[in-house]
């Protein structure tokens, strides 16, 4: 994993959700393309709507208690209440899962989290027929997972987009291309997802053309923003195999499986480094981490030797060197859970 960004990150903004901007005249195959892409993914939608996690008054007094012992814990790292949002989801049930958070609608930068939202794009529209499945499409997938690549991901993101980097565009042309790019955020934007941006590739020196022109037509609202709500509500989908189809949330599966007591000690640092820490042997984790300079984030989906299943999102920011605050949430929620059971 890319556990260093390779430029500083720039000051977080609030903004709105994406979905809707870089609007543009859509013509001839594009008009039909959007059509079909609504249509395919009405289904899609309905089911996803139909398991959302109701709001559990039980579950939140768990987070909630959880997030106060983590301001104390860290109160001399002066951890602020601004700087941690969380969310929870309890699948004892996965028929009924049941959730909640700490400033879970809140948009925050997500470092690498954010791939985890490419990946399942990917295998939509593989699904679709709208890429071909090839070697390489597979060896991008398990690269921007397993090993948080960037450069992988910046290839997944002009398939998906059917956009490249390059020079700078004329006016006409960079609003056909910021439509294009757009292309993610209208597919999440039809689920019901709200509150995000998935538009952007990870850097590590910065954007530079077509890239720089975007990103100055949109300052400051131009980067990748999350909620935990979001990320929650996705891995979750993935996890209870209803994200795409149980087939194609199995594979996305087997890309998130860490194994935090592995013997080998070079395993990777998601596993080790976030959630994994809190767990104990014979739990099982499958997760997707992201860490720059500004932020430390753990998205992880847990299943306990002893307690009920469970998602739990965890995002920081301003304190991306403090290893233990993720894993102190963690451990502070299994406990609570286990002792529900």
């Amino acid at each position: 994993m890319n556990t260093l960004p390779c430029s500083p990150n720039r000051p977080v903004a609030t903004v709105q959700s994406f979905a809707g901007r870089f609007v543009t005249p859509i013509r001839g195959w594009l008009a039909l393309a959007a059509l079909a892409s609504l249509l395919e993914v009405g289904a899609e939608a309905r089911a996803a709507e139909s398991a959302s996690p109701s709001r559990s008054p039980r579950l939140q007094s768990l987070v909630d208690q959880a997030v106060r012992k983590t301001f104390e814990k860290f109160a001399e790292k002066n951890l602020q209440a601004d700087q941690l949002a969380v969310t929870l989801v309890d699948l004892r049930d996965s028929t009924r899962p049941t959730q909640a958070s700490y400033r879970g609608h809140v948009q925050i930068y997500p470092a690498s989290v954010v791939k985890l939202f490419y990946m399942a794009a990917v295998h939509r529209w593989l699904e679709d027929g709208r890429i071909q499945e090839t070697d390489e499409v597979r060896r991008a997938l398990r690269d921007m997972i397993v090993d948080s690549g960037n450069e992988p991901t910046h290839y997944l993101v002009d398939l998906l987009t059917g956009t490249t980097s390059g020079p700078e565009l004329a006016a006409d042309e960079l609003e056909a291309w910021l439509h294009q790019r757009n292309a993610v955020n209208r597919y999440f934007a039809s689920l019901g997802y709200t509150n995000i941006n998935v538009n952007r590739k990870p850097w590590c020196e910065g954007p530079y053309g077509r890239e720089m022109q975007s990103v100055k037509l949109h300052a400051p609202n131009h980067r990748n923003w999350l909620t935990t709500d979001a990320t929650a509500r996705l891995l979750t989908e993935i996890a209870t195999g209803k994200a795409i189809s149980g087939q194609r949330s199995a594979e996305m599966m087997k890309l998130l499986a860490r194994s935090p007591f592995a013997a080998d000690k070079k395993t990777d640092s998601q596993a080790r480094d976030f959630t994994g820490i809190a767990l104990a042997p014979g739990d099982k984790l499958w997760s997707k981490a992201g860490w720059t300079s500004e932020t430390r984030h753990d998205a992880a989906y847990v299943e306990p030797a002893r307690g009920p299943k469970f998602a739990l999102v965890t995002f920081t920011t301003g304190h991306a060197t403090e290893r233990e605050i993720i894993p102190f949430v963690a451990k502070m929620i299994i406990e609570s859970l286990t002792a529900t059971e």
